[in-house]
């Protein structure tokens, strides 16, 4: 369905996704720290969603899998493993 004819709770939910993971990243991550320059900060947020809130983080949408392992069991379904 094209975006402009998508309801309203459709859009909600999507940056309802968003705002959680900037609260975690948030919380989790830069609410303590000071950053020097821009890349700085930038090579922060990569780390923490490269090296934890991917690999490590359960989601519950994902079955309680975290994006690594919910990616490596479709991957592993769709080889017929």
């Amino acid at each position: 369905m094209p975006e402009r004819l998508r309801s309203p709770r459709s859009a909600i939910r999507r940056l309802g996704r968003w705002g959680s993971f900037f609260s975690s990243l948030k919380r989790e991550r830069i609410r303590y720290r000071t950053y020097e320059t821009r890349e700085e900060a930038r090579q922060d947020v990569f780390d923490y969603i490269e090296m934890f809130y991917n690999p490590v983080r359960k989601q519950v949408r994902n079955g309680m899998l975290s994006h690594v392992e919910f990616e490596r069991k479709k991957f592993a379904q769709a080889e017929g493993v």
